[in-house]
């Protein structure tokens, strides 16, 4: 194993032309291993056992939609570990799938280039009314009309019941069937290729739900040598790890193979814990490329990690593990507690002007240096690190909904530290992430919500939300996660968009991004070309690009008071091409305001 053609999509069931299937299934604590069908008259099929613990078999008389379950020892009944469809769900039976139901339109779709990404993270479920794959082409044009460039989907793994935030799903292979299943989610990607828009898929690896995961009794998949806030380490460094990182990294091949998809967003990889030789990361991240190369297609990995690690994405030369761009919380934080004055929690490393500053310049704001939230030194430098390989943002998933109420920055900003907060992440030197509705200041919260069918489980969870936010009991209590009001209060209302502040905050996001967009040439230079200074006293953060031609010349103002701008010495023509403050008072920086200046060499 090692090249991408090792990780060929042998796992699972595939079905061939004339009506035959084949059959595969890692099941090394098993020494029988049938076929169930309980749609037609099929008598059990037993498997034949092959090294390493596979068992395979070639079924006849089989079509589309056939069910089927796995049978263990006589005894034990579960679908498939590497299922392509579960159409009743994580406890019923798996389901053949045609490969040739969906006539792709993308044949000369390449992909997009790292320095283009705009990217547009959302949920599937609270993106639409219907909350459907085909629900969300409805609203692709105006993601265009925004200027996005890539969507990021929430995992769409198959969860238990309709409402999850997807990081429960426990049939990896297996597109959501409340979603729209197999051919729903072929449809948004093929949909999105049309229009420019390159698609990346939010996969865990980290971990598996806790309903539904019936993968315990096939293999050693998971380990006790290790422990993850969210469920069971998987096994990625033991023993019989070999085929269950197959399991995982064709798992990933098998998205950018057959949907198509652009880029991967890897979860909490600092929950994947691996002390071999060669890190799965690494591994997942080369088998990825090489496809992606095959395919004649760009795809890119992304990590989120919470450790500051820049081995994630130095290149496999200088012993890093290559992948192509890593999430920055820093930035998140650094920002957030510049425009608030919260300091609880992870927040307490930040708090002064000055990370801001240190996030723009280097990336990463802890980088070694003494963290009194971990009470540890925390982190390595990124300051050697390409600009583009970080993914940075004022908004996503995590920093919204795992408030108690999932409330947006809106409930606590102004509109003009709103737009602030949109320049910061959009001119950075960064890849940009937006999450849904903040680009018009969504009012809808984001909270977490679940639909499980254990009682048990639920009420663990509800307890579970209770305590973690037990010290905030002055402010109510947590929304019920089961509760479906609580998943139906996060539905997007984007017609806001047209009203008030929200046109004028949406207005200002086109601005940003088309600015982004002319001027990319600015946006793809290397920290050596960027200058970043900063006025502390006055909270004014200064970032000047320079190329042979000109210069790009960005002013924010941290502060709730009018500044004296300076520019910088420059040659040639100045031109003022955005500002935040519709009073036009330049040269003058309005409060919380932005002004950006083009200066073009005769």
């Amino acid at each position: 194993m090692g090249h991408a053609d090792d990780y060929t999509l042998d796992i699972g069931a595939t079905l061939l032309p004339g009506g035959s299937g084949i059959f595969r299934v890692w099941a090394p604590l098993a020494e029988r291993v049938e076929l169930l069908f309980p749609d037609n008259d099929l008598l059990p099929v037993q498997l034949v056992g092959e090294e390493y613990g596979y068992f395979s078999v070639v079924v006849d008389g089989l079509e589309a939609g056939s069910c089927y379950w796995y049978l263990l020892d006589g005894t034990i009944r579960r679908p498939d570990p590497a299922s392509r469809w579960q159409p009743q769900g994580v406890h019923g039976p798996s389901a053949l799938v045609d490969p040739c139901s969906h006539h792709w339109q993308d044949s000369s779709w390449q992909g997009r280039a790292q320095d283009e990404l705009i990217i547009y993270e959302l949920h599937l479920g609270t993106f639409t009314p219907a909350g459907t794959f085909d629900a969300a082409i409805s609203r692709l044009d105006y993601l265009c009309e925004l200027g996005i460039t890539g969507i990021e989907l929430m995992p769409v793994a198959q969860f238990p019941g309709e409402r999850n935030w997807g990081y429960d799903g426990t049939f990896i292979f297996s597109p959501q069937n409340s979603y729209g299943g197999v051919d729903g989610l072929k449809r948004l990607v093929d949909a999105c290729h049309a229009r420019g828009l390159a698609v990346i898929l939010d996969v865990v690896y980290n971990h598996l739900g806790p309903e539904g995961n019936y993968l315990h009794a096939f293999g050693p998949y998971f380990t006790d040598h290790y422990r993850t806030p969210w469920g069971d380490a998987v096994n990625f460094d033991g023993p019989d790890s070999d085929q269950v990182r197959h399991y995982f990294i064709t798992n990933a091949l098998h998205w950018i193979t057959e949907y198509h998809i652009d880029g991967l967003r890897l979860d909490a990889v600092h929950g994947i814990y691996d002390f071999g030789a060669r890190h799965i990361l690494q591994e997942l991240t080369e088998a990825v490329h090489e496809r992606g190369a095959a395919l004649g297609r760009r795809v890119q990995v992304i990590a989120e990690s919470d450790q500051n690690d820049a081995r994630l994405v130095t290149t496999t030369q200088y012993g890093g593990y290559g992948l192509d761009a890593q999430w920055n919380d820093d930035f998140h934080h650094a920002l957030r507690t510049c425009l608030t004055n919260d300091r609880a929690g992870y927040y307490g490393d930040f708090g002064d002007f000055s990370s801001l500053v240190k996030s723009f310049r280097e990336g990463f704001v802890l980088s070694g240096q003494y963290s009194t939230f971990r009470r540890r030194r925390h982190g390595s430098s990124s300051a050697h690190i390409h600009p583009e390989r970080m993914v940075v943002f004022s908004q996503n998933h995590d920093q919204i909904g795992n408030r108690m109420r999932g409330e947006r920055p809106g409930e606590h900003l102004t509109t003009e530290q709103l737009m602030l907060a949109a320049a910061a992440v959009i001119l950075s030197p960064s890849i940009p992430l937006l999450f849904m509705g903040e680009e018009y200041g969504e009012t809808a919260p984001f909270p977490y919500f679940i639909s499980h069918g254990d009682e048990h489980l639920v009420e663990a969870v509800r307890h579970g939300r209770r305590e973690e936010f037990a010290s905030f009991a002055a402010e109510g209590t947590p929304p019920d996660p089961q509760d479906e009001a609580t998943f139906l209060s996060g539905k997007l209302n984007p017609e806001l968009r047209l009203q008030g502040e929200h046109q004028r905050i949406f207005d200002f996001y086109c601005r940003l991004i088309s600015l982004r967009k002319e001027y990319g040439q600015f946006f793809r230079l290397g920290r050596e070309a960027l200058e970043v200074s900063a006025m502390d006293d006055e909270r004014v953060l200064t970032i000047v690009r320079s190329t042979a031609s000109g210069q790009l010349i960005s002013f924010f103002n941290f502060s709730d008071q009018r500044r004296t701008i300076r520019l910088p010495t420059y040659e040639g023509a100045l031109r003022l091409l955005l500002d935040s403050d519709t009073k036009e008072t330049v040269p003058t920086l309005a409060p919380f305001g932005v002004l950006v200046f083009h200066t073009c060499k005769e």
